[in-house]
Formats: structure tokens, C-alpha cells, sequence
């Protein structure tokens, strides 16, 4: 209980600036900690005497009037959450099996005021392309500084397990996007396509549902940037 009344606090001054001022009489900061706190004790798994595995994957589920209001602070509110699940977690004995990460969705059957939690336990991610791989390719997608190489028949982009490359961001949707790749040698085919997201694609600062991708070609998924480029070109 200390611990969890240590949380709020440190929550409280975010509360009383720019989010109280953006959630009054809608839902509150704090109750989705306390409510993520909860499914941490609901959904621990035993591991062992003193460890159990608990979810670090998070979905919020908001009405559309909570969804426009909360997620321009979503980075920021994460920021300050985060952190305190992971003190929540050492304390309890709670293990997490990859990075935790907490998204939005908006859910036009909730009422205002109201919200849901969906989590599961997810891995970390996969171990990159390799060097020679990445080498052979006529293209590669860089995202986060992890080059992927753009060869038959392509990748899907997300957030979630089903994803193949899966991206730590909260404004990615769990299966966000599918890379299309027709072709070999020094001129694929390669395209983007919308998998229904929640927040969509950015191509070249233009939001699209689909667009070809070309070396210098520059997307945008949630609040990660990513870029197509030869990897020949390095300096």
C-alpha cells in the first residue's frame, strides 16, 4: 500500500498542471495507474517462490471524448506512469518479459468517464536482420536505428507479438501497417499499406491509407520515424 500511495503522490503534480486542466470531470491520470497496478496483481503468473510474471503490454480502451483528450499528453502521461509500474513490479516481486509500453485506443461504445484495460505478457523483440543480410538488400527500412531489409515478400509493422517487427511506441496500433515488397536486384517494388490503425500513416508528410516507398522515402507510425534508404550509401 505504501508503495502504491508513493506512486499517486509522485503523479499528483502532473495531475494538478496541464492534465488536470485537460481531464476535469473526464477520466484521471491516476485512475489509470491505479487501475494498471491492479491488472498487475490480477494477471501475475507464478514463476517461482518469489517472482511472478505479470502483463507489460497495455491497451486503454477510452470514449471519444476521453481518446481526444488524453492522447496528445499520452508520451508525457507514459513518461510518468512507466517508471512507477516498474517500482509497483520490483517491490511486488513482479516480473515483465520485455519493455512496457502503454497504448491508446478509442472505443466509441464507452461512456464518458469510463475506460477499459487490456494486457498480456509480451517478449522482447526479435533479434535484428543480420549484417549480411542487410548488405544484400537493395533497400532497408531504418526504425530506431534497426535496419530492415526491404526483400520478398515484405514485413508487418506494430506493436503487438503478431507483428513482425515489432516497435516499442504507444501510438502504434498492434498490427499497424504491412510492407509490400515485389521483386529483387536493384529495383524493388516496395509499398505501405494501412492495417486499420487508430492514428495511420504519415508517407513524406502526407497522410495516407497506401503509397509506393522509395530510397529517401520518410514515414511516420505514432511518434516513430522511419526511413527507406541503400544501405551502400553509408559513409
Amino acid at each position: 500500500m505504501g508503495v502504491f500511495d508513493n506512486l499517486e503522490r509522485k503523479l499528483e503534480g502532473v495531475v494538478n498542471g496541464a492534465f488536470a486542466r485537460a481531464f476535469k470531470g473526464d477520466v484521471q491520470p491516476v485512475e489509470i495507474t491505479a487501475r494498471l497496478q491492479k491488472e498487475l496483481d490480477a494477471e501475475a503468473r507464478l514463476l517461482s517462490r518469489n517472482r511472478k510474471l505479470v502483463p507489460n503490454d497495455f491497451t486503454i480502451g477510452l470514449s471519444s471524448h476521453d481518446y481526444d483528450r488524453l492522447v496528445p499528453y499520452s508520451r508525457t502521461l507514459n513518461q510518468d506512469i512507466i517508471p512507477q509500474l516498474r517500482e509497483y513490479a520490483a517491490n511486488a516481486g513482479y516480473v515483465f518479459n520485455g519493455p512496457v509500453t502503454i497504448a491508446y485506443e478509442q472505443d466509441a461504445e464507452l461512456p464518458l468517464g469510463q475506460f477499459t484495460v487490456d494486457s498480456q505478457a509480451v517478449a522482447a523483440a526479435a533479434t535484428p536482420a543480420t549484417t549480411t543480410s542487410i548488405r544484400r538488400a537493395a533497400l532497408v527500412l531504418e526504425v530506431n536505428g534497426i535496419r530492415h531489409p526491404l526483400t520478398e515478400p515484405g514485413f508487418t509493422l506494430g506493436r503487438g507479438t503478431d507483428a513482425d517487427v515489432r516497435i516499442n511506441d504507444p501510438g502504434i496500433s498492434r498490427l499497424h501497417a504491412r510492407v509490400s515488397v515485389h521483386g529483387q536486384g536493384d529495383r524493388p517494388q516496395v509499398s505501405i499499406e494501412d492495417m486499420g490503425s487508430t492514428n495511420g500513416i504519415i508517407v513524406d508528410g502526407r497522410r495516407v491509407q497506401s503509397a509506393p516507398l522509395r530510397e529517401g522515402s520518410r514515414i511516420e507510425l505514432g511518434n516513430t520515424r522511419m526511413l527507406v534508404r541503400s544501405p551502400v550509401t553509408d559513409v
